[in-house]
């Protein structure tokens, strides 16, 4: 029997979407696919529902690289909502308390932020896509259900007041990954006495990708309008996901045995940790790691190199 025929276009590289308050991030994902008509397509973790900003997604061989971006930090601004609190920890759930507000003065408020800078743990909320059992999270909370949940080591490498009012903080984090700004916003609601919970989200940054460089669902349609010339245009390279990696280049003989899975000697190689592995001719190869013998081995390859 013949191998099925792949349908789209083998299209490759990384689309900086911002994606719309409201919509999930798999429909985004699936929008942008259908509009590039492209073979493959992934994102690189998903935005709540409520949140809007940057979802970095990948076309093609980009899909490899995608592991990289979701262990990257992120960047946030909020609004925090004093004195309500509600199911979900954002303006999706339904209230479950209220509760009058102290006097808050900016000082007492940077306190509590400082409070949850550098090494933290949360205890992931139950509307959330995390597994118990071989079940969502939020699958067993829509059915009345909670279950225990153990605390995860987050990093928050900094927690900003940008601005506040009577009844709200907005605040910027840079965090790492698997970081809830819900249970943040519910947990300085809890030690400022009042309760809180996130009524806007915006998602600015992930690892070296910045929410200036951001494309609106409406501007990939026009461009989808035009031509795919166009539309491909506003992908970014796939060695852009790895920006924070120092680059190696091999000669020809290296790069035919490395991409044959064989770790090679490269001459004034970084000592360790991963590399972007490029070709004679600068093309880009895909993800190297420095190995403790200071070889370079082969981590994730790509076809189009």
């Amino acid at each position: 029997m013949g191998r099925r025929r792949e349908r789209g276009r083998p299209v490759n590289g990384i689309l900086l979407l911002d994606k719309p308050s409201g919509m999930r991030s798999n429909a985004a994902l699936q929008r942008v696919k259908h509009l590039f008509q492209a073979r493959k397509a992934g994102h690189t973790g998903s935005l709540d529902n409520l949140a809007s900003g940057l979802l970095p997604l990948c076309l093609g061989e980009a899909t490899k690289l995608s592991g990289f971006l979701l262990d990257a930090d992120k960047r946030y601004r909020s609004r925090f909502q004093l004195g309500v609190t509600t199911t979900t920890g954002d303006a999706d759930g339904e209230v479950t308390r209220r509760r009058s507000l102290p006097a808050l003065e900016a000082s007492a408020i940077n306190e509590v932020l400082a409070r949850f800078t550098g090494a933290i743990s949360q205890i992931p909320p139950m509307y959330s896509a995390l597994k118990h059992h071989g079940r969502r999270l939020y699958e067993l909370a829509y059915e009345g259900r909670e279950v225990e949940r153990a605390p995860r080591p987050v990093t928050i490498h900094s927690f900003t007041l940008l601005s506040r009012g009577e009844d709200w903080l907005e605040v910027e984090v840079l965090c790492s990954k698997g970081t809830y700004i819900r249970t943040l916003a519910e947990d300085v609601g809890e030690v400022l006495g009042c309760g809180a919970h996130v009524a806007l989200l915006r998602r600015t940054q992930v690892g070296p990708f910045l929410g200036a460089d951001m494309v609106s669902l409406e501007g990939v349609a026009a461009s989808a309008d035009r031509s795919l010339e166009g539309l491909d245009s506003l992908l970014l390279p796939l060695d852009r996901a790895l920006e924070h990696c120092p680059p190696v280049h091999l000669e020809s003989n290296s790069a035919y045995y490395l991409k044959r899975g064989q770790p090679v000697l490269v001459p004034r190689a970084p000592t360790r940790g991963l590399v972007r592995l490029y070709g004679a001719d600068r093309c880009f190869l895909g993800v190297g790691e420095v190995l403790d013998d200071g070889r370079v081995a082969p981590k994730r390859l790509l076809a189009a190199g």
